[in-house]
């Protein structure tokens, strides 16, 4: 099913798709921009002047006033809006060792049950807890093929749901050569050594990452009658997978293993937009973590750089609402742009990962983003990027800039999740979340 007004390309080529009402050619996308020189002139929208042109001075007027008309602009035109959830949670511990990483940890699998429909929708989250430090500290994620991915472990549950092609995977379904194959992205050792919980769950529990489709996963347990899709202001993939989150914090706050007020939440790539979402839907996350998030992420979509806009909406129609395609190569038409999603996750922690090699999700756009929400978090009583300012240039590669409440480091290699990375957000995690 493809959502009303979006297009699709196919090899590079435009292509003939139906859409409703009418039929629509796709034209074929510029070629992408991967030099500074070619970056168009842009002028980004000051989080802190209001739409009548007033201007914020006060943590209060942010607060009441150009928070929430930052936040419904993001909620209406980018990943749209979400249903409201009661807080209640049903949860089932299905799986329990208590000496799991030679005696370091716990090791649980809890089934959380999130709405009831015609084929009720669960998701179930692995949890690795440190023995010697309870109530823990925690990280919540989202992993990309299944909880057995991220481990060699052969009792965890091996996941049935639709996963996206790749090794190990035969007809959308996962098998046994699948298992730890995504460990290197997980070192949960270190995590635990480091005295945090570690909690992950398969996207495609909440909404399969299935392309142009609403029949299945979340969103039509929460349809209208009659409704098929999501309105045009309604929430695409991405907001239904933060909201996937919000249900497992809902569940953290009740595991007496573990400190609900004390839990950051961190995705990659695409996961990546969704925990800057998450974060900014859900003041309850104690910090936030963006891995290689790009665009919709933390890059800058007026740079234009990598991917974009129009091609972020060509290659996945079902991560945002259908109001973003109005931007498609008209990045300078959006009322907002992602250092404002950085501004809303204010006055928490926020830390901000790039790639030498990933030119894709434009590393200096990513860091830009920190460095434009720095004067809100300012604002806000905090010391933002650290020092007096924030840095004019983007840092060295390998030299995380760090010591205050927005975190950023671009480190060598490509578009991944690295031992790197995870020694930069433990170091955060720990001088932030232990004070």
């Amino acid at each position: 099913m493809l959502r009303a007004g979006v297009v699709l390309l196919i090899g590079g080529v435009g292509s003939l798709v139906m859409t409703q009402p009418s039929v629509v050619f796709a034209a074929e996308p510029p070629p992408a921009i991967y030099e500074e020189k070619d970056v168009p002139e842009y002028t980004l929208p000051d989080p802190l002047t209001m739409e009548d042109g007033r201007k914020v001075e006060t943590a209060e007027q942010w607060k009441n006033e150009r928070r929430p008309e930052l936040f419904k602009l993001f909620e209406e035109q980018i990943y749209g809006r979400a249903p409201a959830a009661d807080g209640d949670v049903q949860a089932e511990v299905i799986s329990k060792v208590d000496d799991a990483l030679n005696g370091k940890a716990t090791r649980k699998e809890v089934r959380i049950h999130l709405a009831d429909s015609p084929h009720p929708v669960e998701m179930t989250l692995l949890m690795y807890v440190p023995n010697n430090n309870i109530p823990a500290p925690a990280f919540l994620g989202y992993n990309f093929k299944g909880n057995h991915t991220i481990t060699d472990e052969p009792d965890i549950e091996l996941n049935s749901n639709w996963v996206r092609s790749g090794e190990g995977v035969v007809e959308h379904r996962s098998t046994e050569a699948t298992r730890g194959t995504s460990k290197s992205r997980w070192p949960i050792e270190m995590i635990i050594d480091e005295g945090f919980a570690v909690g992950t769950i398969y996207y495609g529990d909440v909404d399969p990452d299935d392309e142009g489709r609403f029949d299945n996963g979340i969103h039509p347990a929460f349809y209208n009658e009659g409704q098929e899709q999501p309105a045009a202001d309604e929430w695409g993939s991405i907001a239904a997978w933060a909201w996937g989150l919000s249900r497992a914090l809902d569940y953290l706050e009740t595991d007496d293993q573990i400190d609900g007020n004390r839990v950051a939440v961190i995705g990659h790539s695409r996961l990546g937009k969704t925990a800057l979402w998450a974060g900014a839907t859900d003041p309850r996350f104690a910090i936030v973590i963006s891995n290689n998030s790009g665009c919709g992420g933390a890059a800058l979509s007026r740079r234009r750089f990598g991917e974009t806009v129009l091609r972020i909406n060509n290659m996945f129609p079902h991560w945002f609402c259908d109001n973003f395609t109005a931007y498609n190569e008209n990045e300078a038409e959006l009322p907002v742009d992602q250092h404002e999603l950085i501004a809303l996750i204010a006055p928490r922690p926020v830390y901000i990962a790039s790639a030498e090699e990933d030119s894709w999700a434009d590393p200096k756009g990513e860091f830009l983003s920190a460095k434009h929400a720095d004067p809100v978090y300012r604002l806000l009583g905090t010391d933002g990027m650290g020092g007096n300012a924030p840095p004019e240039e983007q840092p060295a590669v390998n030299d995380p800039v760090s010591s205050g409440t927005i975190g950023y480091h671009i480190r060598t290699g490509e578009h991944d999740v690295k031992d790197y990375d995870w020694e930069q957000y433990l170091k955060f995690a720990s001088r932030h979340l232990n004070k």
